[in-house]
């Protein structure tokens, strides 16, 4: 009977523990021929989700079915390559999305940063991201979710925002204009080598353009495999209900959510 080449690692029994890429053994000094193809594919994915193009109408008519309306922006970057290499340029909108948001908010005047002054409880962002994969997986899962909590505990929503080659920060121009007093935004995240599908969650109470990343909460790692839909939207419950409380978000904002995801019709 012939033996296998590959030597076995003793922490074998810790695999089912974790997705990370651990006791993969070896064959002699090298890595096994399956975990070096096992990372070649979860490496060829990633690249992938990186790339892929987030798929407009499909999204829009997944969140449509949530009776909810929908305004489709842009991000200033014009492409892809220019997503990539400028980032800044992935944190405002450009000039069409601009006055489209100012049109739809019929004469708000979005430099009145008061509370008092504006016009809906809460804003949700959707983006590609660095993953539109990730978006297009997550984003209605979590809202059907999350929008019927909401309504039945009396936030008004404005429309939600679709932006195409957006990152994190453009959700605070569009809460501004839209004059919502908290902003979500649903973005893809940076794909890992075993998390090509994750999306992430950032909450800003009061948003406006120049807030920076210490004015935000984030949820991460929404996805199937890691914090499920349900755990999620209990969180991100979680947190609206104690930053419409506090008023405030950020590093004044503590999560002390217990983790326990309620029931959510």
């Amino acid at each position: 009977m012939s033996q296998s080449p590959v030597t076995p690692n003793p922490w074998l029994a810790l695999r089912r523990f974790t997705q990370a890429r651990i006791a993969l053994g070896r064959a002699g000094v090298s890595l096994p021929t399956a975990p070096q193809l096992a990372f070649q594919l979860a490496h060829a994915q990633a690249r992938d989700a990186v790339h892929l193009a987030l798929d407009v109408p499909a999204l829009q008519d997944s969140l449509a079915a949530l009776g909810h309306g929908t305004v489709l922006l842009r991000s200033a970057c014009p492409d892809r390559d220019t997503y990539l290499k400028r980032p800044d340029l992935g944190r405002q909108l450009d000039g069409s999305s601009r006055r489209a948001l100012l049109d739809l908010a019929e004469g708000f005047e979005p430099d009145a940063l008061g509370e008092s002054t504006r016009r809906h409880d809460i804003a949700f962002v959707v983006a590609d991201g660095l993953s539109a994969l990730a978006v297009g997986l997550n984003a209605e899962p979590l809202l059907r979710r999350v929008l019927p909590a909401l309504l039945a505990d009396g936030w008004s929503c404005a429309p939600i925002a679709i932006v195409e080659q957006g990152r994190v920060a453009v959700a605070d121009e569009v809460g501004q204009l839209l004059g919502a007093r908290v902003v979500v935004i649903l973005i893809g995240e940076r794909p890992g080598l075993s998390s090509p599908d994750s999306m992430g969650l950032y909450l800003t109470w009061m948003p406006r353009v120049g807030l920076t990343d210490a004015d935000r909460n984030c949820i991460s790692n929404v996805r199937p495999a890691g914090l499920g839909h349900d755990q999620a939207a209990a969180k991100l419950l979680h947190l609206l209900g104690e930053s419409r409380r506090l008023q405030t978000s950020g590093i004044a904002l503590k999560d002390e959510h217990d983790g326990q995801a309620k029931a959510l019709t």
